[in-house]
């Protein structure tokens, strides 16, 4: 599946000019995205190279995330991945409630600058059980 993202209407940012991300299931339990970001890259803030440790307010940069919310509840899990292969995990009970780290494992975070752009690659590890997820990038300006 694909879907293209859509700007904020309060944020413009000259160097994007369009982010599509493809998601699949790929094997039981896992749910792969590729973030792929058109524009001039040297006009964006991008995260140094790091260990792909996990990170918090990585959400303060340029980063990619991902929400899954469990279908009919108000819970769910947010996922941020960084250029720089950090990455961060946290649940919630309800919107911005009961904050938590998210128990799952490291996700694979795979980073690489194009022609037009910028890709960021991940395996995430979520179950198999429905959820309705959510795509949004933060993205920081030069």
């Amino acid at each position: 599946m694909r879907q293209a993202l859509t700007l904020h209407p309060d944020f413009r940012c000259a160097a994007v000019r369009r982010i599509v991300v493809d998601l699949a299931r790929p094997r039981p339990g896992v749910l792969a995205l590729r973030y792929d970001l058109t524009g001039d890259v040297g006009g964006l803030v991008l995260p140094p190279p790091a260990a792909p440790d996990r990170t918090d307010e990585l959400w303060r940069h340029t980063c990619f995330e991902a929400f899954a919310r469990d279908p009919g509840g108000e819970a769910y899990t947010e996922v941020n991945l960084a250029p720089s292969t950090q990455w961060a995990a946290y649940r919630f009970d309800g919107y911005r409630e009961g904050m938590r780290p998210a128990d799952m494992p490291p996700p694979a975070i795979a980073v690489r600058h194009t022609d037009n752009g910028l890709q960021l690659s991940a395996e995430l590890a979520l179950a198999d059980a429905p959820f309705r997820l959510g795509l949004t990038a933060v993205i920081e300006e030069a």
